[in-house]
């Protein structure tokens, strides 16, 4: 055994002359002869300066081996500087492992390892290992992505000494791909569909979606997965320094060493290239088709913040995280558990995986919730690290780099459209916003706008950075513009949720509720309050049964406290809103308070037979106070002023809760055969009828008509209603002894009704005792999963 070699973890450096054949000819014998003893010397003084011994000697080849990984970056390090100027082209390589020590030299696979590296370089290029690299020091190093070298059995990552630019290196199968440094969390259906687009014949795919999204994360995720598909190497090019679009088939020719013409160095090679970041320069979008035409075995994955509009290009828009994808990643990245702040955090950020990730990385200072608190400033609160692209160094600047790359025009539209908080109708973009069509288009093709449902809309973190591009005069516009629009809606769809439509007037308000509350906000802000009693006065069935009820009350108080701004009609139309949805959160006093005063106002209410209404509701308030007096005078005046069927409903509960059951059937049925079929009223009377049927001991008849009211009130998307019918089901499961569906119907309730603060129907009347688990179970279950329970013919039903 050579007693000079040094045993244990040890760095193995190869080198040797690449083209020496050549290089002699070029030479001639003698100046070859010269430039081999100088190199010799060079490699020989570098290795004893850094502590390093000559295992071997073969012709122009040398196999060193070092006792620590730093010194034999040294040396090699030592001998690239040397021999720069020279003509001898010296290629390295270096692994750092273990072998056995004999009386030759070395034996062992981590030998034959660095072997293979250095063959796979190219003169002048020091190449080496992962383990090499983990304990080589403070030298520079860039990664060349993963590589299966000859008679090796697995692909190793490769990382080179230096920034100099080489072609790839030379393996059974080449990859430059950068190795991650984080694991990819979820996107398995979206690394699904990119590979099965290829797997069908996708030759251009594009990658699209606004700055953040994760379109390069998971392009390197789909390009990994098919290295082994491609024999003449996936290769990922860098485009995101590039601004000249002619430069772009140049950069794709540098990374695969071709002197000029990339489509030439291709020819027949089946070939993948990954052109990260190609939107500022999307104008090579033609050059690049062509590549692909003249290449019938490359493909391009293309990522982009907007499609190239060219033919054969096949588009794939990446979406944000789901939202438990969202959570998994924020938890993973900041080691915090999962709890219901982290799940707002994530859906406040839009779960756009680089908002998460610079979330994830505040929370080493931050609490989740303390984030929560300042996610107004989130364009600059969330930062990224020292070694982060400088374009996704904050939020701010990952969607500045496309905002950078619009017209004149689409800058001043996509700050305009700001101004919507819940998207959009293009009919409504046209009119607040002055869109027209193809910039419109354009927004949407750049990633900027999202388009889905008819409807155009922003993530909020982009819509918080377009928003700051309205200067105060232009915001202030926007602004006007958008309430008149949103007003003009309400006063459109406020007769249909009067007069029975209230399902197809719903859906179609439903999107357009966070504009209400921009709306509301900026009449409140200018002190115009009439507006406020517009929107309150037309849509507060729709805010009864969708909106939120804490909020709504929230209004009415701000607008009543500007009262003397108040015209006539504006306050009379804030009385009957507010008194609603007074009454529904369950403030009666403050409900009647309210009434009472509509009941004395100097102008009417656009609510279709105020009057009769108002008495209605104000006999539906005393039966819940128990003063049945009451409720009967104030039916009987409503009855007289043409309340028609609503007065007979507040008799059918009047006599239910006097427990006149057949009184209840008998102006329940008479009711119900007035009203529209399908309508809340409609829907309120199949539950008072049900619950007559239950109190009737009809079992089978009450749980039919309560899960046909449960239909109803989901469609309505009305969640007292539904947790009052669920109620009602709850006690017949209770009365057939199964514990734990009264539970989970009872829970379920419950949630429902915490989370739209809507009162019991019949507050009197006791919840029907349940398992605990069971009613935690049935909390945490959604509008729809719990009608899915309690009905199972209803699950997946509008």
């Amino acid at each position: 055994m050579r007693a000079d070699l040094p045993n244990g973890t040890v760095t193995f450096l190869f080198t040797d002359v690449e083209g020496s054949t050549t290089l002699l000819r070029a030479l001639g014998a003698e100046r070859y002869a010269e430039a081999l003893a100088s190199h010799r010397s060079v490699v020989r003084a570098a290795c004893a300066a850094a502590g390093g011994v000559e295992v071997d000697t073969q012709g122009d080849a040398f196999f060193l081996v070092f006792p620590s990984a730093a010194g034999a970056v040294d040396a090699a390090r030592a001998i690239s500087a040397a021999l720069e100027a020279s003509s001898t082209p010296v290629r390295m390589g270096l692994h750092t492992g273990t072998a056995l020590v004999t009386g030759e030299g070395y034996v062992g696979g981590d030998v034959h390892v660095a072997a293979r590296i250095a063959a796979a370089a190219h003169g002048g290029q020091v190449v080496v290992s992962a383990a090499t690299r983990e304990l080589g020091g403070d030298a520079a190093f860039v990664g060349l992505g993963s590589y299966r070298l000859k008679d090796l059995p697995e692909p190793l990552a490769l990382y080179q000494l230096g920034d100099r630019r080489f072609p790839p290196l030379r393996a059974v199968s080449s990859t430059n791909l950068p190795r991650p440094t984080s694991s990819l969390v979820g996107r398995g259906r979206e690394l699904d569909e990119v590979l099965r687009r290829i797997e069908l014949g996708a030759r251009l795919i594009t990658l699209s979606g606004p700055g953040g999204t994760g379109k390069t994360r998971l392009a390197l995720e789909a390009a990994a997965a098919l290295v082994p598909a491609y024999d003449g190497g996936v290769f990922w090019v860098a485009l995101s320094t590039v601004r000249d679009p002619d430069l772009v088939t140049t950069t794709i020719a540098q990374t695969l060493g071709a002197a000029s013409d990339p489509a030439g160095h291709i020819g027949q090679r089946r070939l993948l290239l990954l052109l990260d970041n190609l939107e500022q320069v999307v104008d090579a979008a033609p050059a690049l088709a062509g590549l692909v035409a003249a290449c019938p075995n490359l493909c391009l994955l293309v990522t982009s913040r907007e499609r190239l509009r060219v033919q054969g290009e096949v588009e794939y828009a990446v979406p944000p995280l789901s939202t438990g994808e969202a959570v998994r990643l924020f938890c993973e990245r900041s080691q915090l558990p999962p709890t219901a702040e982290v799940a707002e955090l994530c859906a406040r950020l839009d779960s756009l995986p680089l908002a998460i990730e610079l979330a994830a990385a505040r929370a080493r200072a931050l609490s989740p919730a303390r984030i929560l608190e300042r996610l107004s400033q989130r364009l600059d609160l969330l930062r990224g690290g020292r070694d982060a692209d400088p374009r996704q160094q904050t939020l701010r600047a990952t969607v500045d780099w496309s905002y950078a790359l619009l017209t004149p025009a689409e800058q001043e539209l996509f700050a305009r459209l700001s101004v919507f908080a819940g998207g959009c109708t293009l009919e409504a973009a046209e009119e607040v916003a002055g869109a027209d069509v193809e910039t419109l288009q354009a927004l949407v093709e750049k990633s900027l706008v999202r388009f889905s449902g008819e409807r155009y809309w922003l993530l909020e973190t982009i819509r918080e950075f377009a928003a700051e591009r309205l200067d105060e005069d232009g915001r202030e516009g926007a602004r006007r513009r958008h309430r008149a629009y949103v007003v003009r809606l309400v006063e459109e769809t406020a007769d249909r949720l009067h007069t029975g439509d209230e399902q197809a007037a719903a859906a179609l308000l439903a999107p357009d509720y966070p504009n209400v509350a921009a709306a509301v906000d900026h009449a409140l802000e200018s002190r115009e309050p009439d507006d406020v009693g517009t929107i309150l006065g037309g849509l507060y069935p729709f805010l009864i049964s969708r909106g939120s009820l804490t909020q709504a009350t929230s209004w009415t108080n701000a607008a009543l406290a500007l009262r003397d701004l108040l015209s006539e009609r504006g306050l009379a139309d804030l009385l009957t809103g507010g008194g609603e949805i007074a009454r529904f959160s369950g403030d009666l006093d403050r409900a009647v308070e309210l009434k009472e005063e509509l009941m004395s106002a100097g102008a009417e209410p656009r609510r279709p037979n105020w009057r009769a209404a108002t008495l209605v509701d104000l006999a539906e308030i005393a039966l819940d106070r128990g003063d049945f007096a009451a409720a009967r005078r104030n039916a009987g005046l409503a009855a007289e002023v043409g309340a028609g069927p609503r007065a007979e409903l507040c008799f059918a509960e009047l006599a239910l809760r006097e427990g006149r059951l057949d009184g209840s059937e008998e102006h329940g049925r008479s009711a119900l055969a007035a009203f529209e079929e399908g309508s809340f009223n409609f829907a309120t009377c199949l539950e008072l009828l049900a619950e007559t049927a239950r109190r009737s001991g009809r079992e089978s008849l009450a749980a039919e008509r309560f899960a046909a009211a449960l239909r109803l009130f989901a469609g309505l998307g009305d969640a007292g209603g539904t947790a009052d019918c669920l109620d009602g089901l709850a006690r017949l499961a209770a009365a057939a002894g199964d514990a734990q569906r009264t539970g989970v119907l009872a829970g379920a309730a419950e949630g429902l009704r915490e989370t739209r603060r809507r009162a019991p129907i019949r507050a009197d009347v006791p919840r029907p005792e349940a398992p605990e688990p069971a009613r935690a179970a049935g909390r945490g279950l959604t509008l729809e999963q719990a009608v899915a329970y309690a009905v199972p013919s209803l699950a997946g039903r509008k």
